[in-house]
């Protein structure tokens, strides 16, 4: 979005909150550039919504609440669709697989939906995944250490990445923040870029998970070309038209 003329305080805010709706987080000075007005404003409007409960503000930008404050929240953003997501993913794991995960209201999907008497190792570099993985008896959770990022719920920094350099998973399992069928996997972050990064080399292969809305977006920083990731599932029929241009480079679930 790149309006050329006014655009409401209304439609501002609408399109600030799909887009942390989708993201999970956003960039005042990106939010300016994208909406063609002053950071003043958007902070303005953050802080609006911010008051109204409607997302995390911090500097430099705002987080989404529901991503942030899961065990707090009755709303999570496209639940049904990542439902849908978490119902595939899960044909993926099986009985004694070692499995790499991040953070995510889909990856949290998955969790809620595992087998009881499942055995199996996940390594995670998400705090709360670890903690919602070990309420299963039979699994081993093993939490990656390192610097919690607030805005992606993730360890990052030097640890996490050496400590994912001395593993070897059967399956690493990643959500999107942005894919496209040129690019591929793209972040916002640096920092959050260099974890993911560590953790598709650690992964025989590569599952990625989104919700369709996420689909022909793109950040700064490259995680990956599409050509690494060997499973893309989303809510969308396999067949679905929106997805040609990535059958021809990865597996569709």
């Amino acid at each position: 979005m790149n309006p050329k003329g006014p655009i409401f305080k209304n439609e501002r805010q609408a399109y600030i909150l799909k887009q942390i709706n989708l993201h999970n987080k956003v960039s005042s000075s990106e939010l300016s550039t994208q909406l063609n007005v002053s950071e003043d404003t958007i902070r303005r409007d953050l802080t609006e919504l911010a008051d109204a409960g409607e997302l995390v503000k911090v500097h430099g930008g705002a987080l989404s609440k529901s991503y942030h404050y899961p065990a707090q929240q009755s709303k999570v953003y496209a639940q049904t669709e990542k439902k849908i997501i978490a119902g595939k993913a899960l044909q993926l794991i099986k009985p004694g697989m070692t499995i790499l995960t991040e953070a995510g209201t889909t990856m949290l999907e998955l969790v809620k939906i595992l087998p009881r008497e499942l055995e199996a190792t996940f390594f995670t570099v998400s705090p709360l995944m670890a903690l919602n993985l070990a309420e299963y008896p039979q699994v081993t959770v093993v939490l990656l250490g390192g610097e919690i990022d607030m805005a992606s719920q993730i360890t990052i920094g030097a640890r996490p990445i050496q400590e994912l350099a001395s593993i070897k998973v059967d399956l690493c399992i990643l959500g999107v923040n942005a894919l496209n069928a040129k690019d591929g996997l793209t972040e916002i972050d640096w920092r959050v870029a260099q974890v993911k990064k560590a953790m598709i080399e650690a992964g025989h292969r590569l599952a990625v998970l989104t919700i369709s809305e996420k689909l022909d977006s793109t950040f700064k920083m490259q995680i990956c070309q599409p050509e690494r990731i060997n499973y893309l599932i989303t809510e969308l029929n396999p067949r679905d038209k929106k997805l040609n241009a990535y059958r021809k480079k990865m597996h569709i679930l």
